[in-house]
């Protein structure tokens, strides 16, 4: 299964990977999984951190070298996913969480969350 990571779950993984549950290190660790994290994701932390942000203190540059280092594959944001995203319910003002759950919807991925409100989107998202 393909799985779309979002951004607290990839901070987590860099920097604090006990916070997930046994069942999401399960998830994380299974080898038919492959994991996956989306462009949008070091842009938001990127900006986050340049506006002094203490939960995004980390360097995005590093973080991307460690995420294609341990075997994630990177998904970049095409204009098919901007586009998907005018087709998702407004349930969350984050844009980046929504281009999240578009990326997972046109692709047909599975967007891991820890955000309940992403979570209500439903179809392609899942909340661990």
């Amino acid at each position: 299964m393909n799985l779309l990571l979002d951004t607290h779950l990839l901070l987590w993984a860099a920097s604090a990977p006990k916070r997930f549950s046994a069942k999401t290190r399960g998830l994380l660790l299974a080898a038919e999984n492959q994991l996956m994290f989306s462009s949008a994701s070091l842009w938001e932390i990127s900006i986050k951190r340049s506006l002094g942000r203490a939960d995004f203190n980390v360097d995005p540059r590093r973080l991307w070298r460690m995420l294609l280092v341990n075997g994630y594959r990177e998904l970049p944001i095409t204009c098919e996913h901007t586009i998907a995203v005018n087709e998702l319910p407004y349930l969350h003002k984050d844009p980046f969480d929504r281009i999240l759950v578009a990326q997972a919807r046109v692709e047909g991925l599975l967007l891991l969350t820890v955000d309940k409100a992403v979570a209500k989107y439903g179809e392609g998202v899942r909340k661990v």
